[in-house]
């Protein structure tokens, strides 16, 4: 099934295979919407995956997906929102490979992240209530406080970290209904960020650098510390 949409603001496209459509990603949508009717409740998912994976194209997809089929659509929200204002890593540092470097030089790492604030509204979305939710603006490079508000009833949350057992990180997980994973192997991921990088307008020589500095080092702590989910999903 070919799937048309916009990504960050540019035109995209994905196939998805009709046997998975039928095997797995229908029978997802339909029991969500059976757990939701049993608990009387809002439910959350949780959707992680490493950057390149394609997480908030299969967002994008379950939503149209459900739409096309009669289902009740998920309310997707992303976790990219809760990035650190750009002057907060600007002028904080960490180090990396033995050099100080600001934490703008690694901007997507889980240190770039405000894990507090989104520890906290998780909490919130889980309990049911209805909220703000923040967006991140690619072009302003921060995020946009309640940009979006929170009131169904099958919420997908989707990010990098969701399921990642490092301190602080584990205990997000705990406010999920259903967790789900994407896994995918390492050279189709560089692939996939490259391109993503030059079509931002990165040289074919910045992309590969920025992506074996930044991007794959994430990808490769989501693959090796990720709890196992519900559902795994195999690329």
């Amino acid at each position: 099934m070919e799937f048309h949409f916009m990504n960050n603001g540019l035109p995209a496209d994905a196939f998805f295979a009709d046997a998975d459509v039928e095997n797995i990603y229908l029978p997802l949508l339909r029991t969500l919407q059976e757990l939701h009717k049993k608990k009387g409740r809002r439910i959350l998912v949780m959707l992680a995956a490493p950057p390149g994976a394609g997480k908030s194209t299969l967002a994008a997809f379950l939503m149209k997906l459900s739409k096309d089929c009669g289902i009740e659509p998920p309310t997707v929200i992303g976790m990219d929102g809760f990035h650190r204002y750009q002057d907060d890593l600007a002028s904080h540092f960490t180090v990396r490979d033995g050099k100080r470097i600001p934490l703008v030089k690694i901007k997507g790492a889980p240190e770039t992240f405000d894990l507090r604030k989104l520890s906290e509204r998780i909490r919130r979305v889980s309990s049911g209530e209805k909220c703000g939710w923040p967006l991140y603006d690619r072009r302003l490079h921060n995020p946009i406080e309640d940009a979006v508000t929170v009131d169904g009833e099958i919420v997908l949350l989707e990010g990098n970290y969701l399921l990642l057992d490092l301190p602080g990180w584990r205990e997000l997980s705990s406010y999920a209904d259903v967790t789900i994973f994407i896994r995918a192997d390492e050279d189709l991921l560089r692939q996939r960020l490259v391109r993503r990088q030059e079509q931002s307008g990165k040289s074919p020589e910045e992309a590969r650098e920025f992506v074996e500095r930044s991007d794959l080092a994430n990808a490769r702590l989501v693959l090796s510390k990720s709890k196992k989910a519900d559902l795994e999903i195999l690329l």
